[in-house]
């Protein structure tokens, strides 16, 4: 099932849930029992490492070098 995020409108408060994809826009419940309205937000995430780290934003697939092929086939050594 996806994770999905929802933030009150009143305080900013952020919850995230587990529920089918159907469900996804229908009404959340105020965990806190305190009658809050919560709405779905666009989710938007991070990897550790990225071309801002000094990494490739580019996933390397296989291989021991960079460029995805084994030691000693792209002459990098």
């Amino acid at each position: 099932m996806p994770l999905y995020e929802y933030q009150c409108e009143e305080d900013g408060t952020v919850i995230e849930l587990m529920r089918p994809m159907s469900q996804a826009d229908s009404p959340v419940e105020d965990p806190d029992g305190r009658g809050r309205v919560f709405r779905r937000k666009h989710s938007t995430f991070a990897t550790g490492a990225g071309a801002a780290a000094g990494g490739s934003s580019l996933p390397v697939s296989g291989g021991c070098c960079p460029c995805g092929k084994n030691r000693g086939q792209c002459g990098a050594g």
